[in-house]
């Protein structure tokens, strides 16, 4: 459950969430991806789990694959 919680936090840090303004709703767009499909690499480093999330880019939910789109990743 701890890794969870942290796999938003992760995703704030990388430069292609924080270039938004509006990080808490990234974060909550994306987390339910990171933990179903990007979960075996949450360990791997924030990077991975972005490339993660752009290889599920067909299976993620709108509102995390908007941030993807908004971040220009």
């Amino acid at each position: 459950m701890t890794r969870l919680l942290i796999i938003p936090f992760l995703l704030i840090a990388t430069s292609a969430f924080a270039q938004s303004g509006n990080t808490v709703t990234n974060q909550s767009a994306c987390s339910r991806d990171v933990s179903r499909f990007c979960r075996a690499k949450i360990n791997d480093g924030d990077m991975v789990v972005l490339d993660c999330l752009k290889e599920h880019r067909s299976k993620l939910g709108k509102a995390c694959a908007k941030v993807l789109t908004d971040n220009n990743q």
